[in-house]
């Protein structure tokens, strides 16, 4: 992985991409059956050590805000921010209670010392290694001291066009999807403050073409 790109993120196709898509997302992943069991522990662990009082959490990449109602569930002030209008526009239709922004997590749309907790479920996996440094850096920015982050990715190197995925659904649209490795994404956390607390790493199942990884950092 690289340095930040000085030129912004072009993300104008993964836009339009949910933008495409996310009404059927929405009815399809409606909640976290689609996780496997050790994936929920490691979110388990992460909502117990940011939970309680006033510890906002951040679900950032958030979709049509299943995470953040997994989150709410388990005692965390959920906020969600994504880059897709229409996602949010699901999140906020089917959570009205929670609170739900528009924005990139390249330049996300809140203070600094924000959050308990940043929630980065699968949303750093369609932007490029050049980009990975600009993503941890506003993660952390928004952090508080001793917050913590929770990253969840698919593990390996390469990409992955994962386009036909939605064309089950009669949905014509361009994504791409950036492999990592969990030793990739701890050198990016520890570059912006981040301590790497434990890691899960597990081989693919069912219908899934890569092993999965789960980082647990804090800030230090």
């Amino acid at each position: 992985m690289s340095s930040p790109s000085p030129e912004p993120l072009d993300y104008r196709s993964v836009q339009r991409a949910y933008d495409t898509v996310a009404e059927d997302y929405a009815r399809y992943l409606p909640d976290t059956r689609a996780e496997a069991p050790l994936d929920l522990a490691m979110v388990d662990a992460f909502a117990a050590v940011t939970s309680g009082g006033d510890a906002r959490v951040l679900d950032a990449g958030c979709g049509a805000g299943r995470m953040s109602r997994y989150l709410t569930e388990r005692g965390c002030l959920v906020e969600g921010v994504d880059l897709s209008p229409h996602m949010v526009a699901m999140a906020r239709r089917d959570h009205p209670d929670l609170v739900f922004t528009v924005g990139s997590l390249a330049d996300l749309p809140h203070p600094e010392d924000s959050f308990a907790g940043v929630l980065l479920w699968y949303s750093i996996i369609h932007t490029p290694p050049a980009g990975q440094a600009r993503i941890f850096a506003e993660a952390a920015r928004v952090l508080r001291p001793t917050g913590h982050l929770l990253v969840g990715f698919q593990s390996g190197e390469g990409t992955r066009d994962v386009s036909s995925a939605y064309r089950r659904f009669g949905h014509e649209v361009e994504l791409q999807r950036y492999l990592y490795t969990p030793d990739q994404v701890a050198s990016q956390l520890e570059a912006v403050g981040l301590r790497e607390m434990c890691r899960l790493v597990r081989r693919a199942e069912a219908a899934e073409q890569d092993d999965q990884a789960v980082l647990l950092a804090k800030a230090h």
